[in-house]
């Protein structure tokens, strides 16, 4: 939706599956309070998955999502906030397939995919200016788990941050584990510490609370939100409940919201939408409260960075749906505001 108001205040950023008619990322900007948005630019990339934007905002890492290694790639993006451009600068491949997840580790120059078909995680250097160096390390798990179909070897969907910067975490779907690496040591290598969840389980995305004491980790097999007490790089499971009462194996994304009070966990293939979660502000254990239908395949979910309102990537509604948070209950409401683009699967805010 275009609009002529002047006051956008963040930048939003919207890998596509460009299978159809889009034609990679757009680049949009957006007013967090009225949730009115307009359309800037667009970088032509093959099915870019995810993306992730640099410490210093300067810059986009995209992954392809081909299931071709001769084309799955991680591409460095500059962004030119003041014209409102994007620019391919650098890419890479990753020698893994099905690159789904990228991060940047500022503190060890280092960029980080996950890659879900090949089962492993590709790890590359930066130089001082966050610029793509080189590939320097393939990192494969062997596992399994229960669910044949989907489970019969390992499959990374996401690696992030531990909120004291020391540990890697990377979520392998396929094996039913959570691998933790040490940022400490020189390289990456081998896992020091693998966390298991029950067979079946499939960890798909995790978050962690603004406290930095807790972590919360959506299942998509087994359609639950693990919850997790975090400490000096060890996770203690102490709750699991259920994000997807109709159990079709496609729980999404989870996010918290930034002042810590409520949880989101999206499903897809049957009753798409949003679960909703009190956080309970002294023990961190989850209280579902209520659930909001969305349109088809709500692959991502994200918050605008004031709160106000949670962000869903309908893949296939070729939507993106505005829903209201009510800051005191957390239930979203639904809006007037949408954006139309093909095939919606990651979104990301960064300053204007």
């Amino acid at each position: 939706m275009k609009h002529k108001d002047k006051n956008y205040d963040v930048y939003m950023a919207v890998g596509t599956y460009t299978q159809k008619e889009s034609e990679g990322v757009y680049l949009l900007k957006l007013n967090t309070e009225t949730g009115e948005s307009l359309f800037v630019d667009t970088l032509e990339v093959e099915n870019p998955s995810y993306l992730t934007i640099s410490s210093t905002q300067d810059k986009m890492y995209i992954v392809t999502e081909s299931n071709d290694m001769m084309r799955d790639a991680v591409h460095q993006v500059a962004i030119d906030k003041e014209k409102g451009k994007l620019q391919l600068e650098h890419s890479i491949l990753t020698q893994g397939a099905a690159p789904c997840y990228v991060l940047e580790i500022p503190s060890s120059h280092k960029v980080v995919t996950a890659n879900y078909m090949s089962g492993s995680i590709s790890v590359f250097t930066q130089d001082d200016n966050n610029n793509l160096v080189d590939l320097v390390e393939v990192i494969p798990f062997l596992g399994n788990g229960p669910i044949k179909e989907r489970q019969e070897q390992s499959h990374l969907h996401c690696v992030y941050l531990s909120p004291d910067d020391h540990y890697l975490f990377a979520n392998d779907l396929g094996s039913d584990k959570i691998y933790r690496f040490n940022l400490d040591s020189v390289g990456l290598g081998l896992s020091d510490v693998c966390f298991s969840l029950k067979p079946g389980a499939g960890p798909r995305h995790t978050v962690f609370h603004p406290n930095q004491k807790w972590a919360y980790t959506i299942t998509e097999l087994s359609g639950e939100v693990v919850a997790y007490k975090y400490q000096d790089g060890i996770l203690h499971e102490f709750q699991s409940i259920i994000a997807d009462s109709l159990q079709v194996q496609g729980s999404g994304d989870i996010q918290i919201s930034p002042n810590g009070k409520f949880l989101y966990a999206s499903n897809r293939l049957a009753g798409d939408g949003v679960a909703i979660f009190r956080v309970d502000p002294k023990t961190g254990g989850l209280e579902r409260i209520g659930y909001q239908f969305t349109g088809k395949h709500p692959r991502n979910i994200n918050i605008t960075p004031n709160g106000k309102y949670l962000v869903v990537a309908c893949r296939d509604e070729d939507s993106i749906e505005f829903y209201e948070i009510d800051y005191k209950t957390g239930r979203l409401l639904p809006t007037p505001f949408s954006i139309n683009i093909s095939m919606p699967v990651c979104i990301k805010f960064f300053s204007n």
